[in-house]
C-alpha cells in the first residue's frame, strides 16, 4: 500500500471477506468444531496478506471499480490506478501535497504507533517476569507428565489474576503468587504452549495494527482471539472426564468478571467476560466430533477459500452502462486487457461501436483523462469516441480482421486493423458490389504497460480498396517472395488474418448470416478465426516480340517453415486468353491463391514462411525447381 486509495482497496477487500466469514460462522456455530471455527480465520489472513486486486482480480465485490470511481469523483483524476503492491503500508514516495496524501500519512503513523505500543508492552512484561521468582514447578511438572505435554520455566507474579504463557522463542509460564493454581488452568496454558498459540496472538495483533482504523476487522480480531481460546477449551475437555469438565466450566465462570487486556505475545484462559460467556456456551455443547467431520470441515473451508483467494476478473464494462463518467471510466480502467489479443479486440470493437469506454480498456493510462473529456454534455446515454465519425459507414455485421499480426521485440505486436465499409470514402466512386470495394484500415501496435496490454495506433484510420471477406487482399500489405526464371519473375504474396467474436447466427440454402458480438473480451488468449493466405503471380519481363511463344504457365508452390515444405499448391494460366482489360498491366498473370484456418497452435498463422519452393511449367514443359525468397529482407510490402 502506497497511498490512501490502495489502502482503501486492501481494507475494503478484506472487509467483504470478513463479513462473509462472520455470517458463515454464525450459521455453522453449532455445526462444526472449534478447530474449524478458528481455522477458517486463515482464509481472512490469506486475503490480508495478498495484495488486493492481485492478477487483476477482485473478491466478492468489484472494489477496484468503486475505489477508482470515488477517487475520480473527489480528485478529477483518471490517469492512474490504485495498485496494492504490498499488503503492508510503504512510506510515501514524496511529501504529502493533497488531503488524501495527509490522510495516508496519518494512517501510516497510526500503524507505527500501535505496533510500537504492542512491542513496548511485550518487552516491559518480559523484563518484569525476569524479576519474579520460580514457583509451583512440581505441579506444572505433574500436569505435563500426566498429559504428555511440554514444559517451560515457571514464575510467580504478585497481583496476577490468572495464569498465562508469555513468549515465543523462550516462553515462560506465569502463575499468580500466593495461590495454588488449579491443574485444569495449568493444563489449558500448557496446551497453548504445545500448539504455539502465542504465535497466533502476534499474528492477530499484527493485523490489528495494519487495519487499526477498520472497526469490522478489529471485531474479527476479537472473535479470532476468542475462537483460539475456545479451541484450547476443546482440547482441555477432550482430556478431561465427567465432573472435571464441569469444574473447568466453573473455573471459567469465575473469570468472567475479570478485566482483560492481553498483551501480544501472551496467552491466558481469561479473555474478558463476553468472550468467556460464549466459551461457556460452547462447553455446554461439547462433544467429540467424529473423524468424518474433519473431512467435512475441510471441504467447507475449501469451498470458501478457493473462490475468495482466486477471485474473479472484471469482464464487461457494459455493466456500468448509464452510470456516471467516473463509474464508466473506472469500469474501463479496472477491466484491464491481460493479453495482446484481448487489447486488440477491445480496440477494434471501440472503433466499430465508437464507445470511448471500450477504448479506455486498452488505452495507456496517460490518455485516460483525454478520453474522459469525451463524455457528452447532455448526459451519459450516448458516449461516443470521436476519433472520426466512421460509425455511419462501418460494416458492423462483418466484424473486423487483424492482418499480418507480427511480434516486434519483447511484449509487443504490430498488425493492421481492417473493417469493411458500406459507403465510399470522400472523393471515391463505387464499382461493382458496394460492400466489397472499400475498407477502413489502421496500423496498430499492442504492447505491455505494467500488468496490462494497451494499443497504440500508428496512424489515423484511412480507406483502402479491397474485399473484407476474401482470403487475401491485394490492396493490403503483404510479405512478398520472388524468384527469376528466364522471361518471368515468379511472385508469391503472403498474408495472415485473425479476429475475435464474429458469430455465425444461421444459414438457409447458400446464404449465411452473421453478426458481431460487440462486447470486448479483454482476457481472451486466442482468436476465434485465424487464417493464412498465399497468392501466386507471374510477371513477363522478356522481349514483347517473343511474348506469343508462351501459351500457358503453371506453378506448383509450397511454403517452407524451418526447412520443411508444406503440401504444395498449384495454379495455371492460359497466356493465349483474350487480353482486353483496358488500363491493366497485361504482363501480370494470376496463377493461384487461397487460404484457410490453421489447425493446432494458432500462433503458426503469424509465422511467415522462410521461403517458398516451386516447380515452374511453361507450355506444359517443366522448367525445374525455384526457391522464392522474401524481398527487402522480408519487410512488409505496401500495395
Amino acid at each position: 500500500m502506497t497511498d490512501l486509495w490502495s489502502f482503501l482497496l486492501q481494507t475494503l477487500t478484506a472487509s467483504g471477506v470478513a463479513a462473509l466469514l462472520l455470517a458463515v460462522k454464525a450459521l455453522l456455530r453449532d455445526k462444526l468444531s472449534p478447530r474449524w471455527q478458528f481455522a477458517v480465520w486463515g482464509i481472512l489472513a490469506v486475503i490480508l496478506l495478498l495484495p488486493a486486486g492481485h492478477g487483476g482480480r477482485y473478491v466478492l465485490v468489484n472494489w477496484p471499480l468503486w475505489v477508482e470511481a470515488l477517487r475520480s469523483a473527489l480528485t478529477g483524476e483518471f490517469g492512474t490506478l490504485a495498485r496494492v503492491t504490498a499488503p503492508v503500508p510503504l512510506p510515501p514516495a514524496a511529501p504529502p501535497g493533497t488531503v488524501s496524501d495527509w490522510l495516508y500519512l496519518a494512517y501510516v503513523l497510526g500503524v507505527v504507533v500501535l505496533l510500537a505500543r504492542y512491542v513496548f508492552s511485550y518487552i516491559r512484561l518480559r523484563l518484569a517476569l525476569r524479576r519474579d521468582r520460580p514457583a509451583q514447578a512440581g505441579r506444572v511438572r505433574a500436569v505435563a507428565e500426566a498429559y504428555g505435554l511440554p514444559r517451560c520455566p515457571t514464575v510467580e507474579v504478585d497481583g496476577l489474576p490468572t495464569a498465562f504463557v508469555c513468549g515465543v522463542l523462550k516462553p515462560v509460564l506465569a502463575l499468580p503468587a500466593g495461590v495454588e493454581t488449579d491443574e485444569k488452568v495449568i493444563l489449558h496454558e500448557l496446551l497453548h504452549l504445545k500448539y504455539r498459540d502465542v504465535v497466533w496472538g502476534w499474528v492477530i495483533a499484527f493485523f490489528r495494527c495494519l487495519h487499526w482504523c477498520n472497526p469490522l476487522l478489529w471485531l474479527c480480531a476479537d472473535w479470532a482471539g476468542s475462537d483460539l481460546e475456545s479451541l484450547c477449551d476443546q482440547r482441555v475437555l477432550e482430556r478431561l472426564e465427567g465432573e472435571a469438565r464441569r469444574d473447568y466450566g466453573r473455573i471459567l465462570l469465575e473469570m468472567a468478571d475479570e478485566k482483560y487486556a492481553r498483551t501480544p505475545g501472551t496467552s491466558s484462559a481469561a479473555n474478558g467476560g463476553k468472550n468467556i460467556a460464549r466459551r461457556i456456551e460452547a462447553i455446554a455443547r461439547f462433544k467429540r466430533y467424529p473423524a468424518g467431520m474433519t473431512l467435512a470441515s475441510a471441504c467447507v473451508a475449501l469451498v470458501l477459500a478457493v473462490p475468495l483467494v482466486v477471485g474473479v476478473r472484471a469482464e464487461d464494462v457494459g455493466a456500468a452502462w448509464g452510470s456516471s463518467v467516473q463509474v464508466r471510466m473506472a469500469a474501463a480502467r479496472t477491466t484491464a486487457c491481460t493479453t495482446h489479443i484481448g487489447a486488440l479486440d477491445a480496440y477494434a470493437k471501440a472503433v466499430l461501436t465508437q464507445r470511448a469506454d471500450y477504448r479506455a480498456m486498452c488505452a495507456p493510462l496517460s490518455q485516460q483523462n483525454e478520453l474522459a473529456e469525451v463524455w457528452p454534455i447532455d448526459g451519459p446515454g450516448d458516449w461516443r469516441w470521436p476519433s472520426r465519425d466512421w460509425v455511419e459507414v462501418l460494416n458492423l455485421t462483418g466484424g473486423y480482421q487483424i492482418y499480418n499480426l507480427t511480434p516486434v521485440g519483447e511484449n509487443a505486436y504490430e498488425g493492421l486493423l481492417v473493417i469493411g465499409l458500406f459507403s465510399p470514402p470522400d472523393g471515391q466512386e463505387w464499382s461493382g458490389l458496394v460492400s466489397e470495394r472499400w475498407l477502413a484500415v489502421q496500423k496498430l501496435r499492442a504492447e505491455k504497460e505494467g500488468d496490462r496490454w494497451v494499443v497504440l495506433p500508428q496512424e489515423s484510420i484511412r480507406a483502402a480498396p479491397g474485399d473484407q471477406r476474401s482470403n487475401g487482399n491485394l490492396g493490403l500489405p503483404a510479405k512478398v517472395y520472388k524468384a527469376e526464371h528466364g522471361d518471368f519473375t515468379i511472385c508469391v504474396q503472403w498474408q495472415s488474418t485473425a479476429s475475435v467474436n464474429t458469430l455465425v447466427q444461421g444459414s438457409g440454402g447458400i446464404w449465411i448470416s452473421s453478426s458481431l458480438d460487440s462486447t470486448p473480451k479483454p482476457h481472451t488468449g486466442s482468436f476465434d478465426r485465424v487464417s493464412r493466405n498465399s497468392m501466386a503471380y507471374a510477371l513477363y519481363t522478356g522481349d514483347p516480340a517473343n511474348r506469343d511463344q508462351y501459351s500457358s504457365i503453371r506453378l506448383s508452390f509450397a511454403p517452407v517453415y524451418g526447412g520443411m515444405a508444406e503440401k504444395a499448391r498449384w495454379g495455371e494460366h492460359d497466356l493465349s486468353a483474350p487480353r482486353d482489360q483496358e488500363g491493366e498491366d497485361l504482363n501480370w498473370f494470376f496463377l493461384a491463391g487461397g487460404g484457410g484456418g490453421v489447425d493446432g497452435d494458432e500462433n503458426e498463422a503469424f509465422q511467415f514462411p522462410d521461403s517458398y519452393e516451386a516447380e515452374l511449367y511453361l507450355n506444359g514443359e517443366p522448367q525445374g525447381s525455384l526457391t522464392l525468397l522474401p524481398v527487402e529482407g522480408g519487410e512488409w510490402i505496401e500495395p
